[in-house]
């Protein structure tokens, strides 16, 4: 979850207002029909433990240049038997807001024992909380893989973690894990790599294209 901040960051660009989607941002469901989209924000079965502001659908907005190399990543897992599994993607700012205006909150600790359990709160800022988010512009995703049951469904596999488990085992390369999952975390990299995707070390789950589009604007529109 946790990205870079830029020193000047623009909440809005000129080509977008607060409720339209700029000319350049796809929706990934329409170029990758196959890709199952689960995002974390949309209900309320997340750190926060509620819904974000920002979110009223189950939609996954990307830059075209971070949507079109989905694309192929999402080829390259098909052909080994897996899905992508998407948790988010772009991020209005409104959005990282909210979290920071949960992260304050230190009374509140509902959600400590599922997704922080050995650190603090007031220890999340920084590395796993920000107050800008590569999200925010466009070419930044939150996935995992997934394989089909018995029944058909897909499922996500075992990464040793759950997304968003704000703690050290869910830091790329983390000890404590079965090889089995490690070698989970080293296949998703892997084929997100080949799509130009770079993992970032504190979260398995977290990728972003390179070079993103966008490096000193943040977009605020709402996913609908």
């Amino acid at each position: 979850m946790k990205t870079a901040v830029a020193s000047l960051a623009l909440i809005l660009s000129s080509t977008v207002s607060a409720n339209n989607i700029p000319a350049d941002f796809v929706d990934v469901a329409s170029l990758i029909p196959s890709v199952q989209i689960q995002m974390a924000y949309v209900g309320q079965h997340n750190f926060v433990g509620t819904r974000v502001d920002g979110y009223q659908a189950n939609k996954c907005y990307l830059q075209q240049n971070a949507a079109q190399a989905l694309v192929k990543v999402q080829q390259a897992a098909l052909a080994q038997g897996y899905s992508l599994w998407i948790f988010d993607c772009y991020r209005p700012q409104r959005a990282v807001n909210h979290f920071m205006r949960w992260a304050a909150d230190l009374t509140d600790t509902r959600t400590k024992a599922q997704y922080y359990p050995n650190l603090g709160k007031d220890q999340l800022v920084g590395e796993y909380i920000a107050e800008k988010s590569g999200h925010s512009r466009g070419s930044t995703i939150d996935l995992t893989l997934a394989k089909q049951d018995e029944q058909g469904s897909w499922r996500p596999i075992d990464m040793g973690s759950p997304f968003d488990m704000f703690d050290p085992i869910s830091n790329v390369g983390a000890t404590g894990i079965s090889a089995e999952q490690t070698a989970n975390r080293q296949l998703l990299e892997n084929v997100m790599q080949q799509g130009g995707f770079k993992v970032y070390s504190m979260e398995w789950w977290h990728f972003t294209h390179q070079p993103p589009a966008y490096t000193d604007t943040y977009f605020d529109f709402v996913v609908r």
